[in-house]
């Protein structure tokens, strides 16, 4: 038996990984032992039951029925002739550089070669990924390779992803129990309501307290998440690609890598968690530092749609820049064909009929209003009423012999063609080039249906190419940023955050339910990647009804945008926003690179978001009132991550029209400020905030006195 011991850097978090099976198991992921981990082995000794097999199969990374396991296996699989169906591993040899444990192992009967590989980052996560090389004569088809994580014994909660279309990022907790949970996505993108992110944790665990794990898989594709609990009492996560068809198949001297998988540990709430998360996507190589990263922008969606009119987009143009927007995207309806959304999608040159002279009048006046100027594209759809599918109707992806399905009046692209590949990076390449355009919003609106291409499934390689389609774009043009929107928030992972650069949280830009949505996006990932907007004061996808401080309060906190038309808004209105604005670029690094915690909250109708600067002097908090408070009298509400001895000036913002509640009296603080108070002090006792108003919100800036 070999142990290996990988830490970070300022030995916060320990990570034990045993290879003395052929794929590698996860012993200990947790704090570091203050007397070394001298003793692991005999603690680690368990009984052997009756009517159990004589050796307990190990919980490695990809657990097999060969070996013995009784759960699911990891690794599943079979040759065309039926053989090799249940494959079992012996270690061959592995290299350890630093914290980075590669570790292979060989199947000779099967003909397979196993390369394991895991890494703990500086920041306390860790991540891994397995690769399966077919050293036979024959195809191999895997059928099913997911990610085995054990966790404690202790953990009896585990917290689930579910929502739907402007309702994303929600979780609900359910008990950890002998048998298993099993979340499949077959959507053919990260999805709205199945993204592969898991939270185990012991009971009653909170955003503060408690053992958690976070569990995330980095792939936009069909994947299954999985929790099970064995009779024998282990508790295992799993985590990987759902296949369709033989898309698992390898054929000889080839081979299939998994999407990486990524583990963050936390001994006090999910907030640690979430922070370790936060801390790993902002270091990702390749990507713009967040400090100062992150312009206001206007998008022109919900102020004009399809209906687009050089001087109204000019006069849109001039009024952003007259509250301090600092870049301005054109949405959809821009090129050719394309007056509303049956007809256009795979004609990616400008509507001749439309912009006579091009798109060139607009990006000059918005260039020179000193706004950068962005682009809405959905370049893996097309539509049946396009030149594009007139020409090649066999380029979108489809099950031969059957009509495919529309969505939204759209098909799907095959990307996985080359000339279909090279056609669509062209039509880009041409529009960056031709165009001074800063910042592409990537849309795609619609899930992968008879996702085929020619007689086989191709929704893994769909995703696969759809990454290298925004890697060589990215290559072409590397100063352009690029936003995942997929219907909202359909795809946000990290393996789509490796090659850009933010978010479309939702197409909801209800503030309301925006509070909700994005506390759940700040779980896994960090707030200069959520994109945010300020919308009209009726919401166009709920029909509700909010005042400018609630809206503007709620897209406060995140990559800030207005999705408004400006033009309709009142003097007042504009002049406010404006103001909100100034506050948000005097607070926006703090926001962009600051540690984030989700206090505790006694009121489930209340909820608040603290953001602290990285040196602790400096921290702004934001409480809303979601619903009719619970309480009469609102609880004092923890302050986490503030230095102890360090006093703080505690000031109230009211944004816009905001206002604090009905009440026959608020606390002096809300009036006047607080000096001097400990950050001990805020942490132990906490603040007083006041009564509030259901769906309203308020801002609390601390500096150091």
């Amino acid at each position: 038996m070999t142990l290996h011991e990988l830490m970070t850097e300022d030995a916060s978090r320990l990570l034990i990984v045993e290879t003395r099976t052929g794929a590698p198991e996860i012993v200990h992921f947790g704090r570091a032992f203050a007397g070394g981990a001298g003793g692991l082995e005999a603690l680690r000794e368990r009984s052997v039951p009756n009517a159990a097999l004589d050796v307990e199969a190990p919980a490695t990374l990809l657990p097999e029925e060969g070996e013995g396991w009784p759960g699911l296996p990891g690794l599943t699989g079979r040759a065309d002739d039926g053989s090799g169906w249940s494959p079992r591993v012996t270690f061959l040899d592995e290299e350890r550089i630093d914290n980075r444990l590669v570790v292979r192992a060989r199947d000779a009967v099967a003909g397979l070669l196993l390369t394991t590989e895991i890494e703990l980052d500086p920041y306390g996560v860790l991540r891994c990924r397995a690769s399966i090389l077919n050293e036979g004569e024959r195809d191999w088809v895997a059928e099913r390779i997911a990610l085995t994580v054990p966790v404690p014994h202790r953990f009896g909660t585990l917290r689930v992803p579910e929502g739907r279309w402007v309702h994303e990022f929600h979780h609900v907790d359910i008990p950890l129990r002998v048998g298993a949970t099993e979340i499949a996505n077959r959507r053919g993108r990260t999805s709205h309501d199945r993204p592969p992110t898991l939270f185990a944790g012991t009971n009653g665990f909170t955003n503060q307290t408690g053992e958690v794990w976070g569990l995330h898989l980095g792939w936009s594709g069909n994947a299954a998440t999985r929790a099970e609990v064995l009779t024998d009492g282990r508790r295992v996560m799993q985590l990987g690609e759902l296949f369709q068809g033989d898309e698992g198949r390898i054929a000889p001297a080839t081979d299939l890598t998994t999407p990486w998988l990524y583990i963050a540990a936390s001994d006090a709430g999910v907030d640690g968690v979430s922070q370790a998360f936060h801390r790993h996507l902002r270091a990702r190589p390749g990507h713009t530092p967040p400090s100062g990263s992150r312009p206001i922008h206007l998008n022109t969606w919900e102020a004009v749609y399809f209906d687009h009119d050089l001087e109204t987009l000019k006069a849109l143009a001039d009024r952003a820049a007259e509250v301090g927007a600092e870049r301005y995207v054109l949405d959809d309806g821009w090129f050719h064909g394309r007056r509303h959304d049956r007809a256009g999608l795979g004609d990616w040159w400008v509507d001749e009929t439309v912009w006579p002279n091009g798109l060139t009048p607009l990006i000059d006046h918005v260039t020179g209003l000193g706004l950068e100027f962005g682009i809405w594209v959905e370049p893996e759809m097309v539509n049946p009423d396009s030149d594009l599918f007139r020409e090649h109707p066999e380029w979108a992806m489809q099950d031969p012999g059957h009509d495919p399905i529309t969505g939204r009046n759209q098909l799907v692209l095959d990307l996985t063609r080359p000339e279909v590949f090279d056609r669509i990076l062209g039509h880009l390449d041409r529009l960056l080039a031709d165009h001074d355009v800063s910042y592409v919003k990537w849309d795609m609106n619609r899930d992968l249906t008879q996702a085929g291409s020619g007689a086989r499934a191709a929704a893994r390689a769909q995703t696969i190419a759809n990454w290298r389609l925004i890697d060589e774009l990215r290559v072409r043009h590397p100063t352009v940023t690029i936003e995942s929107c997929s219907s909202g928030g359909g795809r946000a992972d990290f393996g789509i955050l490796e090659r850009t650069d933010r978010v479309w949280t939702s197409d909801s830009n209800d503030a309301l339910e925006r509070q909700r949505i994005q506390s759940g996006f700040l779980r896994v990932f960090p707030p200069e990647l959520m994109g945010a907007h300020v919308g009209p004061g009726q919401s166009h996808t709920s029909g509700r009804r909010h005042g400018l401080g609630f809206r503007a309060t709620t897209a406060m906190f995140a990559s800030f945008g207005i999705e408004w038309n400006l033009l309709d808004a009142t003097d007042e209105e504009r002049r406010q926003l404006a103001e909100i604005i100034e506050v948000h670029k005097r607070h926006r690094n703090l926001i962009h690179t600051g540690t984030v915690w989700q206090p505790d909250v006694a009121d489930p109708a209340q909820q608040a978001l603290l953001f602290v600067s990285a040196d602790r002097t400096e921290a702004l908090l934001s409480i809303a009132q979601l619903e009719i408070a619970r309480y009469a009298v609102p609880s004092p509400i923890r302050l986490p991550g503030l230095v102890p001895d360090v006093r703080y000036r505690i000031e109230m913002q009211l944004l816009g029209d905001s206002r604090v509640g009905l009440a026959i009296a608020q606390p002096e603080w809300t009036r006047s400020g607080l000096t001097d108070i400990s950050g001990a002090m805020l942490e132990a006792i906490g603040i007083q905030p006041p009564a509030l108003d259901p769906e309203s919100a308020i801002v609390i800036h601390l500096s150091a006195d």
